[in-house]
């Protein structure tokens, strides 16, 4: 007969913890939602060359939107989707970007000099590219298409290779993704800004500043950074600024520190216990105590925690019903535009990562992670170049017309063939590790 394991106190967490945990959780959703990302990718590809290809197209131009007199704040579905539903997602990103930056692989120079050399080398040579068979054309407006990284597809195709793939060339690939993000807000926020009502800037702006002095004073009421954040995405959306920008930004301002630390919450549960046991006030007691557990967690981690599996499932796959259904023909395929999209995402992307990479060695700026070799660079330049979602979306800022479909193409043509080709190549030089029995 079995006998019961006493009940014994877990030992404190470890400081590396706070990295590791957060991280483990973000590749775990990444990875399946990458799943659910491609089903919807496919359907919405299914029903835009299907006989219900018009009506399907045309439900996302609904217009949805409210009118007082004579002011009208009315859009289509598909510009909700993305200037509001998206500002949730870049929120979530600017919060991974904090992370990194505080307690991640981008907090020390030294780990951080490859995946930034990396992510820079894996934006300009496909800029560089697409521009070189764009220069001149209407179309080259969209230079900043292939730059992009998809974390979610990148995560689900390590993921299919199981241990094969060593720790530090996930961390190496989850730190580039996040630097080259960063890339791509400062390309929607200066290359594609046209025209600015300074106006609408300055109440944006004032509404960030509102919201860095209600955290210093201490408020910790969701709703009143609700409001403000709304405020401030109104501001963006109609200064000229990308709207996504003010999800950014606020994602940068959460704090990353937790209000009550581990000492203090020891004394409040002890203190707790200690009301219970004489039972005045049980209520107030369970009250003291949910409160500070609530705030023993930082507010970027619990607000990461709490939206992450909303982007990764709900966000990201409306995104692309909306925007991944185009109409596939042979012509879309070699149309210039989609040519020079996949140029840019399947050779720009692995060649800028590895002629960085092995730059930023040879000059001493940076070294390779522990069981990371040039052949696994490699295969993760090709795996960084599965745009998608970030690339979709600057292509439906930069281009219109008769060039956004063909784009669009290019896209998932170009990141089909930087999955396939990087997980051909780490198969190739990542040796099979064996799994240790039970």
């Amino acid at each position: 007969m079995a006998h019961p394991e006493p009940d014994l106190d877990r030992l404190p967490s470890a400081p590396v913890d706070k990295v590791v945990g957060p991280l483990q959780r973000f590749l775990h959703v990444e990875a399946a939602s990458g799943v659910v990302l491609l089903v919807a990718t496919l359907a919405a590809l299914g029903l835009a060359n299907s006989p219900l290809a018009d009506g399907f197209l045309k439900f996302w131009k609904t217009e949805v939107g409210v009118s007082f007199g004579d002011w009208s704040f009315r859009h289509s579905l598909k510009h909700w989707i993305n200037d509001g539903l998206m500002a949730v997602f870049f929120f979530v990103i600017g919060l991974e970007v904090k992370r990194e930056i505080v307690m991640g692989e981008l907090r020390e120079l030294r780990k951080a000099a490859l995946p930034l050399a990396a992510a820079v080398g894996g934006m300009v040579v496909p800029a560089g590219l697409y521009l070189a068979v764009q220069s001149g054309e209407p179309a080259a407006a969209g230079w900043g298409v292939p730059m992009a990284t998809d974390i979610a597809f990148v995560v689900g195709c390590m993921a299919l290779m199981g241990s094969r793939v060593p720790r530090g060339l996930r961390v190496l690939l989850l730190s580039l993704a996040i630097a080259d993000d960063i890339g791509a807000i400062l390309v929607i926020a200066i290359g594609y800004t046209d025209q600015l009502d300074l106006g609408m800037l300055g109440l944006a702006a004032l509404g960030l500043g509102a919201t860095w002095a209600l955290a210093k004073l201490g408020v910790r009421s969701i709703g009143v950074y609700f409001v403000v954040g709304a405020l401030v995405w109104f501001g963006f959306h109609e200064s000229g600024v990308h709207a996504t920008i003010a999800g950014v930004l606020l994602g940068l301002l959460t704090p990353s520190k937790s209000w009550v630390d581990e000492t203090l919450f020891g004394r409040i549960v002890t203190g707790a216990r200690g009301l219970l046991e004489s039972g005045p006030a049980p209520a107030a007691a369970a009250r003291r105590v949910a409160q500070a557990a609530t705030e023993s967690v930082s507010p970027l981690v619990r607000l990461e925690t709490a939206l992450h599996p909303w982007v990764g499932f709900v966000i990201m796959p409306v995104f692309a019903l909306a925007n991944a259904g185009v109409p596939v023909s042979a012509d879309g395929f070699g149309h210039p535009v989609a040519l020079a999209v996949v140029l840019g995402l399947a050779v720009g992307k692995p060649v800028g990562i590895l002629l960085a990479s092995v730059v930023a060695v040879k000059l001493r700026l940076a070294s390779l992670p522990a069981g990371v070799g040039w052949g696994a660079v490699l295969g993760g330049g090709f795996l960084a170049g599965i745009g998608f979602t970030m690339a979709l979306f600057i292509a439906g800022l930069a281009l219109g017309g008769d060039e956004l479909d063909p784009a669009k193409i290019g896209v998932l043509e170009g990141s089909a063939l930087s999955g396939v080709a990087g997980m051909l190549v780490l198969l190739r030089v990542l040796p099979k590790r064996e799994t240790p029995s039970g």
